[in-house]
């Protein structure tokens, strides 16, 4: 069955996270993903570990099944034009080099798109190709703290902290994504192409999402709330008798049927407990509240009873628990592909479920330079 972006061909300049991320979900989707570095390999994650399988790297293959690998010296004439040549073919070229670079290298989109005016040209940077960050380098880590997202992560005791995966790399992957295939919808319109500006930081910026209104709104700066939620109580993290869980209230339904549940009736009609917004305001004397009944049982005492209640509950699963949890063989969420230096290599799946042009996994992340010969392309020189 052909996928839903099957025809779509994509060369992909990209490396590390954000662009390999989003490149990965479009030949997942079907498009035919041309991974594009220089002789030898020159994706860093390739290297970046511990774990290795056989010197394959985990955090390579996270984010680089259904694509097709070749290797180019775009500082060559030579693999300059082999490039343009297969840009001819192209529906998109997705980079994420800095600045300036593909402009250096006379790849800019108005030099590929005088060879292929229909060409959407897709450039991931830090912080934009405009404003005076511009030329500024774009890590993940840096990202986080400029934007914000480190400044409400945490506690007040823990100071700022930064989310546990690179987490503004993967947002803008998801951007990418967005955008082109927006753009090639659009194409389908207008027969043109066009060029798509991405950013780590604009993507975090805009990740705030209600705690960036919040500020805009009020003026008041936020705080670390740790696993607190700025505008819904009780929306966090409680202790039972044997470890900690979560619960989140999401309304004052919910809320009346969760005094229910622990015998405490009499505060759902508490002045300040009522409304969420009251709730909000008197936080601390409510948690208390609730803390001292959920230390009376073990936590899947209280997953089992709100889920009775249909009051939004759940466990604080460690990563190993998460992949032995039912859930993930009945959504598919992991698979296993044969690896010809690694063998069998297991990964996340996709989370995209469609009902006719579903995900599929045809090829395990390449290595470098293995499908040159598909390509006929001609090496020359070293990385």
């Amino acid at each position: 069955m052909a996928g839903a972006l099957d025809g779509i061909v994509v060369l992909d300049l990209s490396r590390v996270l954000a662009g390999p991320y989003c490149t990965m979900i479009l030949g997942d989707l079907g498009a035919e993903v041309i991974k594009v570095e220089a002789p030898g390999g020159s994706d860093e994650t390739r290297t970046w570990g511990p774990p290795f399988q056989d010197g394959v790297s985990a955090y390579y293959l996270c984010a680089n099944r259904n694509k097709k690998s070749i290797t180019l010296d775009l500082k060559s004439e030579d693999g300059r034009t082999q490039l343009l040549e297969l840009v001819k073919e192209s529906d998109v070229v997705l980079n994420n080099f800095k600045t300036g670079t593909m402009e250096r290298l006379g790849l800019s989109y108005d030099t590929l798109r005088k060879i292929k005016p229909d060409i959407i040209y897709a450039s991931i940077t830090g912080f934009g190709e405009t404003g005076p960050y511009r030329d500024l380098p774009g890590y993940d880590f840096i990202i986080q703290a400029m934007s914000g997202l480190m400044s409400i992560t945490g506690d007040a005791q823990s100071g700022p902290q930064k989310v546990g995966v690179a987490i503004t790399d993967l947002l803008t992957g998801l951007y990418a994504c967005i955008g082109i295939q927006a753009a090639l919808l659009e194409r389908n319109v207008s027969r043109k192409g066009q060029k798509i500006d991405l950013s780590l930081f604009d993507s975090a910026v805009s990740a705030l999402a209600n705690i960036g209104s919040n500020y805009l709104m009020s003026g008041v700066v936020p705080e670390r709330l740790g696993n607190h939620h700025a505008n819904i109580v009780p929306y966090q993290q409680f202790a039972a008798s044997d470890g900690a869980f979560v619960i989140a209230v999401g309304n004052d339904r919910q809320f009346k049927r969760l005094c229910e549940l622990i015998r405490k009736d009499a505060l759902a009609s508490d002045p300040r407990y009522a409304t969420n917004e009251a709730r909000v305001a008197h936080r601390s004397a409510l948690t208390e509240e609730l803390q001292a009944e959920f230390l009376k049982q073990p936590a899947m005492y209280w997953k089992k009873k709100c889920e009775e209640a249909s009051i939004p509950c759940g466990p604080i699963q460690s990563v190993q628990q998460v992949f032995n949890d039912p859930q993930i063989a009945a959504r598919d969420l992991l698979l296993s592909m044969n690896h010809p230096t690694a063998g069998t290599i297991r990964m996340v799946g996709s989370p995209l479920k469609l009902s006719r042009t579903n995900v599929s996994y045809r090829t395990y992340p390449p290595l470098p330079g293995e499908h040159n010969e598909e390509f006929r392309i001609r090496e020359e020189g070293g990385r």
